[in-house]
């Protein structure tokens, strides 16, 4: 019998996260191209500077009404002709309204993409928003709220966000607008909203993929290049203020066998200095099954199935006025609400009294710099990474400069950075279970003034 040879791993290679180039269009888009050998699905991501904070008052979720419409029909084609135009493509399309910006992001096989880009800027440059399209997005939009309300973890971020910010700032408000503002909208909102916000002078896209073969100068400029629109400025940004004085709010959901819980704050945005070591800190405290959190409450202790704590960008400005959420999520038995809220009080102090460890710094920054590779396998991942840090205003080397600064990080500066993320005096504490089994013995705790809301 004959064996092949055994195989032998190659040498390792040194990994880098992707640079980009940098272009714009003529018509004043700016471009962000990435050649990634061997990805013959390209993701492309546009970035429309169309900020839920543009949003006309009382009209809160337009702009996620706007992104759903943009591909439901255009000049040309009728909202099936479209879809059916994309399947033959194999391409898929989707849009999305957040604070910062709205995206668009499309997916196609690259031999495919000039039609597929063809569409994009069809979509993008001469939108239909008809009548008949919008109304349905928006008894879509109906439809999904009572869903949204029925849900513990949706439930309890938007009660954070309202606790959290003042009700003048759009991030107090749900996303994609409540019942009362989303019944409002009409096509005719919808296209005022475009016009004002959406032209290719304030707009980035960014391609990755495998580029060889294609002139994505000439596809370009065929395509989107032929998307115009008023020359303006970017939409300022009103510096986000919160009040995360400690207290507890419980939503009342009588009945409830378990409780869900999200306890948070606003911290520095991502051009902060602190952020590499605040990253490595709070994965350190509750990223992970073998972090601080996980090893008391769920293997000690047996609360939970597990609670993560973690960072979320709300917006980042070069400025300096962005922000973003610092949270604890997870969710526990009614019965052992108070115990499992005493303990995690309990993690936090030891954490301040003691810090990290250098065991846990290590495993942290294995976890986090030596899985990147594996992260950022498709293009669609470096695609949203990047269009990320246009949204964010950060640098084009961010996310590599980011895993070098986590890699040099030492376990003093990172026990600093998660001590002050997450003061126990300074936490806002959402807890949405059965007020009648939880409440006596949170406000037994001592961690806050203790508030129920029964809506």
């Amino acid at each position: 019998m004959t064996f092949h040879p055994q195989p032998r791993p190659g040498e390792a290679r040194p990994w880098a996260f992707p640079a980009p180039e940098r272009g714009t269009l003529d018509n004043g888009l700016t471009v962000l191209r990435c050649h990634r050998p061997g990805q013959q699905v390209v993701a492309v991501e546009i970035i429309l500077d169309a900020p839920l904070e543009a949003e006309p008052a009382g009209l809160d979720g337009v702009a996620t009404i706007m992104a759903r419409a943009l591909s439901e029909g255009t000049d040309k084609h009728s909202a099936e002709e479209f879809a059916a135009e994309l399947e033959r493509c194999g391409a898929t399309l989707d849009a999305h309204a957040d604070h910062p910006a709205v995206r668009v992001s499309l997916e196609v096989p690259v031999s495919r993409l000039g039609k597929a880009l063809g569409l994009l800027a069809e979509a993008l440059r001469a939108p239909a928003f008809a009548d008949s399209e919008v109304d349905r997005l928006v008894r879509n939009r109906l439809d999904e709220i009572p869903h949204e309300q029925a849900n513990p973890q949706r439930r309890a971020a938007k009660e954070l966000s309202k606790q959290l910010f003042p009700a003048s700032l759009r991030a107090s408000r749900p996303r994609q607008g409540t019942e009362e503002t989303v019944a409002r909208i009409d096509s005719a909102a919808v296209r005022a909203f475009y016009e004002a916000h959406v032209r290719p002078s304030t707009a980035t896209v960014v391609v990755v993929g495998d580029l060889a073969g294609t002139d994505l100068d000439a596809v370009l400029a065929d395509t989107l290049g032929g998307w115009t629109g008023s020359a303006a400025v970017a939409h300022p940004m009103t510096p986000i203020t919160a009040d995360d004085t400690g207290r507890v709010v419980i939503v009342d959901r009588p009945g409830a066998v378990q409780t869900q819980l999200l306890i948070g704050r606003i911290g520095p945005d991502r051009h902060d200095r602190v952020w590499p070591a605040q990253v490595l800190g709070t994965y350190c405290l509750g990223g992970t099954l073998t972090s601080r959190l996980d090893r008391v409450l769920r293997e000690e202790k047996g609360y939970t199935y597990g609670v993560r704590s973690f960072g979320q960008v709300l917006r980042s400005t070069a400025a300096g006025t962005g922000a973003a959420m610092l949270a604890i999520s997870g969710s526990v038995d009614t019965p052992n609400t108070g115990p499992a809220l005493d303990d995690l009080w309990k993690v936090l102090r030891t954490l301040a009294e003691g810090g990290l460890t250098d065991a846990e710094r290590d495993v942290a920054v294995q976890n986090l710099v030596g899985v990147a590779p594996l992260k950022f396998e498709t293009a669609a991942a470096v695609a949203g990474t990047l269009a990320d840090q246009v949204e964010q205003e950060l640098p084009d080397d961010f996310q590599a400069q980011l895993y070098a600064r986590l890699a040099e990080t030492g376990t003093v500066e990172a026990t600093s950075a998660v001590v002050s993320a997450f003061p126990v005096d300074r936490l806002v504490t959402v807890l949405v279970g059965d007020a009648s089994q939880i409440a006596e013995p949170v406000r037994a705790l001592g961690i806050g003034e203790v508030t129920v809301v029964t809506n």
